[in-house]
């Protein structure tokens, strides 16, 4: 039986209303966001079930699909550098290169209408993430420097026999997740009060202008003649997608064992179950004992400068930590050994620290590569469960479940997400080859902490 395949019902460019402002036309790049250009875009979207109260679906697909374009257009003020386009400026004497982005002479962001004849449960039943969920987003593949000629921002909605799944492309170079969420959190105010002709004041403004050190800025000279020096397509390998939940008394028990195993109090939930993670996951990667592994976690710099950038900074200010040892010692200590050796590359990561790497990137800048940034021994823990992931409704109640494109995957990848539920549970996006995932599904340790959870009933 052959797999049913996307059809694409409309495209269309967005633009911000009312339109922007000629002091706004140009919006530089940190440090912190020149070096994604080699990444791939960050792909989110939340499944919905189709509203059964509706008589007439047709029409409440249209009115759905007409609301989300208003209601981007409105957001769209607020965060007009996602309607731009990425622009370089090369000279030749003295050598420069230089990214930046026009926010004006730009189509727009893009907007995309398609079905595809399958269910809700066709998601959620099997084990794995089927495959057919990366053709939910647009800008399959793309890397960030695509911005020059790809839009900055795609929406998607996909219709389904029996739900909806919304689905968005940020180019990572603009943001991070903490950027992303407010950019998704502030469509869902927006559309939840479409009736208006004018943006709403959102209660978490986007800040727009970056940081950089004192010195520094806000043009940034990169020492490359040609994009093919520093831009590389990935391809990732052959890999298992599966989805592991963690209730919120699970996660309590884990804290409460790896506080206890160090005899402390210190010990975050996350953290903990980072711990389990590292080591479920190196357990089953069955690695000479001599081998180095790391751990490394995206952490958000705002919170960590001195003073603290907002909330509501819109670009990128993370940073990946790493903690390593052998896997002899991983595997011969406790979950808390593992846990406060995760704790305290976190809390070590402070201001002069967050300061000095700037500067030292600043000094000799590079773009990250997912082919050389992460070795085959890492397990890397992405995006947050403190996100707000499923306070964002679009008329068809609390969403079912958030997804991921194919977008910066590779082999160990784990990305965090908060459970449907609430109250403190986590979802986890574990990313691993199948002959280790196979070995991970039968670790008594880790699946022992994995809790059961459907949405759909």
């Amino acid at each position: 039986m052959s797999t049913p395949s996307l059809k694409l019902v409309s495209a269309c460019f967005i633009k911000p209303y009312p339109p922007i402002q000629d002091s706004n036309q140009i919006c530089y790049l940190s440090s912190w966001d020149i070096c994604m250009l080699s990444a791939n875009y960050i792909q989110k979207g939340l499944l919905f079930k189709k509203p059964t109260s509706s008589p007439n679906q047709q029409h409440f697909i249209d009115n759905l699909v007409d609301k989300l374009k208003h209601s981007l257009s409105l957001t769209l003020f607020h965060f007009y550098p996602l309607s731009g386009r990425l622009v370089t400026h090369k000279t030749q004497h003295p050598p420069s290169y230089t990214v930046f982005i026009d926010c004006k002479n730009s189509p727009g962001a893009k907007f995309t209408h398609a079905t595809l004849d399958i269910t809700v449960n066709d998601i959620l039943s099997p084990i794995d993430v089927p495959p057919i969920v990366h053709s939910f987003f647009d800008h399959h593949k793309a890397v960030n420097h695509d911005g020059h000629t790809m839009s900055l921002l795609s929406i998607q909605v996909t219709e389904l026999l029996d739900g909806v799944f919304i689905g968005c492309s940020m180019n990572h170079s603009l943001g991070d997740g903490t950027a992303y969420w407010n950019f998704f959190n502030t469509l869902s105010k927006t559309f939840q009060n479409s009736t208006n002709t004018i943006p709403l004041s959102v209660s978490h403004q986007p800040i727009h202008n970056r940081w950089f050190p004192e010195g520094y800025g806000p043009i940034i000279n990169l020492p490359f003649k040609h994009h093919d020096e520093f831009i590389h397509m990935y391809e990732a390998p052959i890999m298992r997608e599966r989805f592991f939940h963690f209730s919120a008394e699970s996660i309590a028990k884990l804290k409460a064992k790896a506080n206890k195993e160090s005899n402390t109090t210190k010990i975050s939930s996350f953290q903990s179950l980072s711990a389990l993670v590292w080591r479920s996951i190196t357990r089953a990667r069955q690695l000479q004992h001599d081998h180095i592994t790391t751990c490394k976690l995206a952490i958000n710099n705002r919170m960590r400068m001195e003073p603290p950038l907002p909330k509501e900074y819109f670009g990128n200010s993370i940073h990946t930590l790493s903690t390593e040892t052998t896997v002899r010692e991983l595997l011969e200590n406790d979950i808390g050994w593992a846990a406060w050796k995760i704790h305290l590359a976190v809390v070590n990561h402070e201001d002069k620290v967050v300061r000095g790497l700037v500067e030292k990137w600043l000094k000799s800048p590079y773009v990250y590569r997912l082919d050389t940034f992460f070795d085959p021994n890492t397990v890397m823990m992405g995006s947050s469960p403190r996100f707000n992931m499923y306070g964002n409704e679009f008329g068809m109640g609390k969403a079912l479940a958030v997804r991921s494109g194919y977008a910066n995957k590779f082999d160990g990848k784990i990305t965090s997400y908060p459970g449907q539920e609430g109250g403190g549970s986590i979802d986890l996006e574990v990313c691993l080859s199948p002959d280790t995932m196979m070995v991970l599904e039968s670790d008594e340790e880790f699946m022992n902490s994995v809790s059961v959870f459907n949405p759909l009933f």
